[in-house]
């Protein structure tokens, strides 16, 4: 079998675990393996390791330790937000605004609340991939519960304006949730200049495992639990906590949080470069208005199937995605790209770029050289098959 170079460029479907994060989580898999629930010395050991961790996660988004709840993964932050405000409400004004761009761990919950009774409006965003604020405004002008939008797009990398649309919405009285999941570690976070009551992360894009994840509940923020059973997470999350994953979530938030203005500074000229000579190409567009975030580029070109594309690069050794990880295999195109008010076979000719951590200058040049001739050969395929 021939070799084959790999290189991965799909970092915001996940990132691979730091050999530091996992050192760190190593002694909690192996010796310290405690129930941080046990008043003995085992289980103590567990629980310092845990209020360290939420520690240095609170520093990553300048809360407070006492704000952090930790859960399973970004996906149950989500709903935990949104469900547990509501069901926190009871009955009257139960009305929910959020975005047409969100992730679906949003957007599928929303329409789970609408069903049950629950009225949900869905704000549109302009052709840049940018929150409408006059629309979101007017779906605010008679107030709601709760208001969600996130703070990057995971599929264009665009950077939403949820200073703006907290104040909005606080205005109207609502509390106001944000995904930040794709945000976290490559832009600066801070939850009181943000303007937000509730926050999501998840560690598996921060280069920590997977099956953790934490939602920032501002002190005094009402909010019935999503998970019920024990006390954990001061009664606001059942379940005994996953203490390795958890240390590695805290590891590797220290991390991002030190290395964060060089790392953002290193992808976004590795990624401009990428761009430029991507957009080279004939019938190569953009898609998303910046600001963006530094790693992100989604891309579309013209008179190719994205997904035929992905599959040629992945065996030339190139890995990307066309959206959301959690969408694939599915036979719907980008929510994302349609909100846009892109047209239909752009949408379907798009491909998402993310860089990371150990991406090189040479990953970068390889990839442009590996993509532009398997879309050439597409295309000329493509015009083969109608001759």
């Amino acid at each position: 079998m021939d070799f084959v170079q790999r290189i991965y460029l799909d970092h915001n479907a996940t990132t691979p675990l730091d050999a530091r994060v996992l050192e760190a989580m190593l002694p909690y898999l192996r010796e310290s393996f405690g129930n941080p629930s046990s008043l003995h010395w085992f289980g103590q050991r567990a629980r310092v390791a845990v209020e360290d961790a939420r520690g240095k996660v609170a520093a990553l988004i300048g809360a407070d330790s006492a704000e952090i709840v930790f859960t399973a993964s970004g996906s149950e932050s989500d709903n935990m937000a949104l469900r547990g405000a509501v069901t926190k409400a009871g009955g009257a004004g139960r009305r929910v605004v959020t975005t047409s761009v969100e992730h679906h761990a949003v957007l599928n919950t929303a329409k789970a609340l609408h069903e049950e009774g629950v009225p949900v409006e869905v704000t549109r965003v302009g052709g840049g991939g940018g929150l409408d604020l006059d629309d979101w405004r007017a779906k605010l002008a008679d107030g709601a519960l709760v208001a969600s939008v996130m703070l990057a797009n995971n599929e264009t990398g665009v950077l939403q304006p949820v200073c703006e649309a907290a104040r909005i919405a606080r205005e109207k009285g609502a509390l106001v949730h944000c995904d930040a999941v794709q945000a976290a570690g490559k832009t600066p976070i801070d939850v009181g200049a943000l303007g937000v009551d509730l926050l999501t992360l998840s560690a598996h894009k921060l280069y920590a495992p997977k099956g953790v994840g934490c939602l920032y509940v501002r002190r005094g923020t009402p909010l019935a639990p999503l998970v019920r059973g024990g006390a954990q997470e001061r009664n606001r999350r059942a379940g005994t906590e996953n203490v390795a994953g958890i240390v590695g979530f805290g590891a590797a938030a220290a991390l991002a949080r030190e290395g964060l203005a060089v790392e953002a500074e290193r992808n976004g000229a590795l990624r401009d470069r990428l761009e430029a000579r991507l957009l080279k190409l004939p019938g190569v567009l953009r898609n998303g208005a910046d600001p963006r975030l530094a790693n992100t580029t989604n891309v579309s070109f013209e008179g190719v199937d994205a997904e035929a594309l992905l599959i040629a690069l992945d065996l030339e050794g190139i890995a990307a995605s066309t959206g959301a990880a959690c969408a694939a295999g599915g036979v719907e195109p980008s929510h994302v790209l349609r909100a846009m008010g892109l047209p239909p076979e752009r949408v379907q000719s798009s491909l998402r770029l993310s860089l990371g951590r150990t991406t090189t200058e040479a990953d970068v040049d390889r990839a442009a050289d590996v993509i532009a001739t398997v879309v050439g050969r597409q295309r000329q395929q493509a015009q083969t098959k109608r001759a």
